[in-house]
């Protein structure tokens, strides 16, 4: 079966490249995805898909569907994302975006069309497949604390779903090659925000004032000990600060002073320990310094972990339809994905489709305006996806 849907991938490719260039030219923002939504459904009522439900969040974004419901077996779902980004693009080519200053920089036009050329795959062959599909089209993958993953999981897209499988396209992956990893693949991403209050003052008395600028700057290099002293150094944390504030003239010792920044972990239970720890800290500061602080901690993305025995059957569909040479371990990434609040309700992996090619020009890094996507991988990527469903299912993983 696994070359069969390999050739059926092949058969349909140009009518895939042809959708992810009218996505690729129809650019949506995170949760105004209403016409790609409304292009989604249409294609997926045509095939004949049932249960298909529309708009998630309060909006008339994103789509869900399912294949064979009515069949006992396992549920797999399988997950695009399809939003875009505020960028003005600055590529010369002819499914430029006609929408300004918006543009997909990430991939998510792929993304969705390569999951409708699953969706034709999986329902030629729906008689065979020993199972249930439910497709899921998730919005405002980029729209941060709003993130649709977070919302869809809440608004109940995985109620009867026993695994989950999703991919991304990525320039830093050489074309035709496909990144495997089990365990953490992303990190997390969580922001914060210290406010640090003093007693301003003239700047040349300042004894008679509390000066928050000093707690401020021995925060921005006491924190960093949180990752140097209180983490196991073979855990992988970044704490950085992208954005210092205290007041407006030269003169003046300030009343507060503002910082924040972001941390990212790879270890759920490490993401737990560390605004504590940052908590503690900031308070001995300025109780030192005789100021009074607080912590605002934002969970934004959690980490995602690859199931391994789900990353195996993913490793193995791709080996087996296109060779070991394909398959390679995916580096462990600093970046994050809302496909983490799937992957922390059920089984699932998340793995790279390579569309680096630098005669092609789509070796450019993400979320950057000269971003484009190798066509000639979409059929692989197809390919996979599609094998995963049906070797999941075949082999009664749930």
């Amino acid at each position: 079966m696994l070359e069969k849907i390999k050739t059926m991938s092949e058969e349909i490719k140009e009518e895939i490249v042809e959708l992810r260039h009218y996505f690729h030219r129809n650019p949506e923002l995170s949760w105004k995805e209403k016409e790609t939504t409304a292009r989604i459904r249409s294609i997926l009522e045509d095939l004949g898909y049932q249960n298909i439900k529309t708009g998630f969040g309060g909006t008339e974004s994103g789509v869900t569907a399912e294949l064979n419901p009515e069949k006992d077996g396992a549920c797999i779902a399988l997950r695009a994302d399809i939003d875009a980004l505020p960028i003005e693009e600055d590529n010369e080519v002819e499914y430029r975006s006609k929408n300004k200053g918006v543009m997909h920089a990430c991939g998510h036009d792929a993304h969705a069309a390569m999951l409708i050329g699953v969706a034709r795959i999986l329902a030629d062959i729906k008689d065979e497949i020993p199972g249930k599909v439910k497709l899921i089209f998730q919005p405002a993958e980029e729209a941060g604390i709003n993130s649709g993953g977070q919302i869809m999981v809440k608004e109940g897209v995985l109620e009867g779903v026993d695994a989950i499988a999703g991919m991304h396209i990525w320039a830093n992956v050489p074309s035709g090659k496909v990144g495997f990893r089990a365990g953490p693949i992303m990190a997390s991403a969580d922001i914060w925000e210290i406010n640090v209050k003093g007693q301003g003052g003239h700047g040349s008395m300042p004894q008679n004032a509390v000066d928050p600028t000093i707690a401020a700057a021995t925060l921005i290099s006491t924190m960093q000990t949180v990752v140097s002293r209180e983490i196991d150094p073979q855990e992988t944390v970044v704490l950085s600060i992208g954005h210092i504030e205290a007041g407006n003239a030269p003169n003046v010792i300030p009343e507060t002073a503002k910082l924040t920044g972001n941390v990212r972990t790879t270890n759920r239970e490490t993401r737990e320990i560390v605004p504590a720890k940052m908590e503690r800290i900031m308070q001995g500061v300025c109780s030192a310094l005789r100021c009074e602080g607080q912590l605002e901690f934002t969970n934004i993305y959690p980490v995602t972990v690859n199931d391994p025995d789900m990353t195996e059957v993913a490793r193995a569909v791709a080996v087996e339809m296109y060779g070991s040479e394909t398959a390679e371990e995916a580096p462990l990434m600093l970046g994050s994905e809302d496909f983490s609040y799937y992957e922390e309700k059920v089984p699932g992996t998340f793995f790279l489709l390579g569309c680096g090619n630098a005669d092609k020009g789509t070796d450019n890094q993400h979320h950057s305006p000269r971003f484009n996507v190798d066509d000639d991988v979409l059929d692989k990527g197809m390919a996979i996806m599609a094998g995963i469903a049906w070797e999941y299912l075949s082999e009664g993983t749930a």
